[in-house]
């Protein structure tokens, strides 16, 4: 029976997968009551980080990124966080109001509301919505209730039934997140705004779009812009719907449920690939992140001793404190008279917690796997408490890599057979430099691993997915050598900060690295740039907007997305001359059209 028992024990231990990232020591017993978490729930994979004071002190991922489980998840893998979408966004409004561009107490609608455009008010019958306050979409007190039905709906969630909203409202799928707010504005309120508490994924993307009504940027490259850059956040997207589309370096999600697509095509897929319309949830749960850079974002906005936070102190008073018909909850996170707060996330195939405890500890908890037995969310909501409690020593080192890549990357040929490659340094005090024959380099350097180097393509150490490290060092040149001139050779290049801050440790930046191609007419054009984006300038009428720039190579393989700025009923188009593309009305402001060759 002992025999027995330990073999069991075995064989969980492999099913859970091995733990990635910087080991810790002094926190081991994190590794241990993490990957106790991962075997008990049949987790496929986890990626955890913490932060004490002003030091990102733990970042390790235990299990599977991909639902094989073939590729353990590593500390750099993006993940879907689902809820913990409404923190971010509560933290750009609150940045908006700290810089007097926003008020709490102004109207959401109406003529002199911030959403005053008739794309908005022409669907609007109930009148009590005029009176929805910025402050009341933030506390989820604005009047929507998605537990009432509607339109024979068991609730009111209008993200749960796209197909119908597309019919609706006359759009083509799948629907978009300003339909979502039309539609929802159509339906009217459950109860008058500020009356009581109802949670609300439409209240939060209607603050995204006041977000970009006020700044006139889209609400991603707004918070970008302005809240993660600054961080030194940039392991941070919105996430899309198909697996075929999802980011470099994001994992994969186990998802347990099937439904129809959200792309009318009838079909029953998977929730998490195209059944949930993620491109559509945006401010309310659209990003993903990596654990770490989810945790540096809470860490710059709260500022730590001698560093000033993004956000002032007096800003994030004003944030946490609780609201008048719920005081468990504030704007954007539920709260305690203990002064920490929190929030939570799901969706098929996800399950998240972000935690900034009074004490000044951060931690961030992904998952990409979801279980619906209420001891699960008990256990996931302790986890991250009992570790701290549980630590005696804390480790010195900041486990942050550096905050600007390289660029400006080109290749002279010197020779048939060599090639000098030169860039500009990013912010690491060393880099290394990938290059891999014939197809993209796709092999990211591990946090903690060091690699060695050799200019002669081939003799370097070898990944997995056949990249070979061609440099190693403080340089920004290298002369790489054995080139056949008959390949295209793919070239990436990576910083890493490795110091005493680190504990000697390399951690690598694998977010906009700079990338070329050497003999690029010989690469297969499929693996040249399949990606322009253009900038859309609506006219002065928001019934139509003008398109500019359009590349003549792209003009009959183009197609539009997001699909809400087509006309009704319309597929996506091939672009004739430039010209005037008519579209449903639209909030004024700056937009992006990207367009993808097929």
């Amino acid at each position: 029976m002992k025999k027995l028992y330990t073999l069991v024990l075995l064989l969980l231990s492999l099913r859970a997968g091995a733990q990635t990232g910087v080991s810790v020591p002094e926190l081991a017993h994190f590794d241990t009551a993490i990957q106790q978490f991962v075997q008990r729930w049949d987790v496929l994979g986890a990626s955890v980080a913490l932060s004490r004071g002003d030091k990102l002190v733990y970042a390790r991922a235990f299990g599977y990124a991909d639902q094989a489980r073939t590729t353990p998840l590593q500390p750099h893998h993006l993940m879907r966080v689902a809820s913990l979408s409404k923190p971010i966004t509560a933290m750009a409004i609150m940045k908006l109001v700290e810089e007097g561009r926003l008020d709490l107490a102004h109207r959401a609608f109406g003529p002199e509301g911030y959403l005053s455009t008739a794309y908005y008010t022409e669907v609007i019958d109930d009148r009590r919505i005029y009176d929805i306050t910025v402050q009341q979409l933030l506390e989820h007190s604005a009047g929507w209730d998605r537990e009432k039905s509607c339109d024979g709906f068991a609730s009111c969630d209008p993200i749960d039934f796209p197909e119908h909203v597309a019919q609706v409202m006359n759009v083509p799928n799948p629907v978009g997140d300003s339909t979502l707010v039309r539609f929802m504005l159509s339906k009217g309120l459950n109860f008058r705004p500020g009356a009581r508490y109802a949670y609300s994924n439409i209240g939060y993307l209607v603050l995204g779009k006041i977000i970009e009504a006020v700044t006139l940027q889209p609400y991603e490259a707004w918070v970008r812009d302005h809240l993660l850059l600054p961080s030194g956040v940039r392991e941070a997207h919105l996430g899309r719907n198909l697996l075929l589309d999802k980011q470099e370096r994001e994992a994969e999600y186990d998802s347990h449920f099937q439904q129809a697509s959200c792309y009318g095509t009838g079909e029953t897929v998977p929730a998490a690939y195209g059944g949930c319309n993620v491109e559509a949830m945006n401010a309310h749960g659209g990003w993903i992140f990596t654990a770490r850079d989810l945790t540096r974002l809470l860490m710059a906005v709260d500022g730590s001793k001698g560093r000033p936070g993004l956000l002032s102190t007096a800003t994030i008073a004003t944030m946490v404190e609780p609201s008048a018909v719920n005081a468990r909850y504030a704007k954007g996170w539920q709260v305690n008279p203990a002064g920490n707060r929190w929030h939570s996330g799901c969706l098929d195939g996800t399950a998240t917690y972000l935690v900034r405890a009074e004490k000044g500890y951060t931690w961030t908890i992904l998952l990409n796997t979801r279980r619906d037995d209420a001891a699960f969310w008990t256990e996931l909501d302790r986890l991250g408490w009992s570790c701290v409690r549980r630590a005696s020593r804390w480790p010195a080192h900041h486990l942050v890599g550096p905050d600007q890549n390289a660029a400006q990357l080109t290749g002279t040929p010197l020779s048939k057979t060599s090639a000098l490659l030169r860039w500009a340094n990013g912010t690491g005090n060393r880099r290394l430099v990938f290059m891999k024959a014939d197809s993209p380099v796709d092999d990211f350097p591990l946090d903690g691993a060091d690699y060695v180097a050799d200019a002669r393509f081939g003799k370097g150490q070898a990944l997995a997915g056949g990249s070979f490290v061609v440099a190693d060092g403080e340089a920004d040149t290298v002369m790489v050598k054995n080139l056949d001139p008959n390949r295209a050779y793919f070239v990436r290049v990576v910083e890493y900060a490795k110091s005493e801050t680190t504990s000697h440790q390399a951690l690598y930046a694998l977010e906009e690295n700079a990338t070329m191609i050497l003999n690029e007419h010989l690469a297969e054009p499929n693996l040249v740039a399949a990606q322009t984006e253009l900038q859309l300038e609506p006219n002065s009428a928001y019934t139509e907007l003008a398109l500019q720039l359009v590349p003549t190579a792209l003009s009959n393989q183009a197609s539009y997305l997001p699909n809400d700025i087509l006309p009704p009923g319309s597929a996506s188009p091939s672009l004739e001359a430039v010209g005037t593309q008519p579209g449903r009305t639209r909030e004024p402001g700056r937009a992006v059209l990207r367009l993808f060759t097929k």
